[in-house]
């Protein structure tokens, strides 16, 4: 019987379940404030903040709870793999450096193959920053998309699902920055982790979504997702004009720093 072996979507699960409660809070504040448009468009963004502050407080403790019962569980059972699979889950919501740290872990430890894979996957992503990203496929529309052919531009990629509540929240952000700096030589990358392609497409058509969209049809097995350790979701690299990686954890102030990218020469 594995224990942990729905652990990290369950991480995943938490924070979906505390974004929708507090965006269904949110909805229904506004509501109450719709007679002033502009206390309307400050309650949106201050709303916004209040929901991944509290969602990253949330997180912090879970992650800090956690490693204590899997550092207690391990002194007693070190060599069983549901152990290191929850250190695993645990790395992949973790700061930069303590998720190398825990991933190293896994991989020189007791895990099983599946497992010890992801965690490769994980320090790939984490010490992809600051190089070249590789990345060529054929979106759902049949666009051919090949990244290595996008020099010039500021490239977004955004890993999400229509799942994904906070992905999906986070949408008109990604719209916005889309919509102002499109022109000016910016360009977003879709990798979907949806199962049904027939959703994914229905929901691109319905929000106007432009930007080409990736589909495997694999779920949390997405082939790219794999290949560049994404454990969570969203996810928002930024690349800029040369194709480096710059930011992979893009979603904060996502328009200024598309814009500083765009400013370089």
């Amino acid at each position: 019987m594995k224990l942990f072996s729905n652990t990290s979507q369950g991480l995943k699960a938490f924070v979906c379940c505390l974004g929708l409660t507090l965006a269904t809070f949110a909805v229904s504040a506004q509501t109450a404030a719709k007679a002033d448009a502009g206390e309307d468009k400050r309650f949106e963004e201050r709303s916004r903040e209040v929901q991944e502050r509290s969602q990253q407080v949330a997180l912090k403790v879970l992650r800090i709870e956690l490693e204590k019962g899997a550092r207690e569980l391990q002194k007693e059972f070190p060599k069983r793999p549901e152990v290191y699979e929850l250190l695993f889950a645990i790395a992949g919501e973790s700061e930069p450096e303590k998720a190398k740290q825990l991933s190293k872990e896994v991989v020189d430890g007791h895990a099983s193959d599946e497992v010890k894979e992801a965690a490769r996957g994980l320090l790939k992503k984490l010490e992809a920053v600051g190089k070249p990203v590789e990345m060529k496929f054929t979106g759902i529309d049949g666009r051919e998309v090949d990244i290595s052919k996008m020099k010039g531009k500021v490239v977004l990629i955004d890993f999400w699902a229509t799942w994904c509540t906070p992905c999906v929240r986070e949408l008109p952000n990604v719209q916005a920055s889309y919509d102002k700096l499109h022109a000016k030589g910016f360009e977003i990358i879709g990798i979907s982790f949806d199962q049904k392609k027939d959703v994914l497409e229905k929901f691109v058509s319905e929000k106007k979504m432009p930007w080409p969209q990736y589909f495997d049809g694999q779920g949390w097995g997405n082939k790219l997702g794999k290949e560049f350790g994404i454990t969570s979701i969203p996810a928002m690299w930024l690349l800029d004009k040369n194709g480096i990686l710059r930011d992979a954890n893009a979603r904060e102030n996502l328009t200024e720093k598309v814009e500083k990218l765009l400013a370089e020469k």
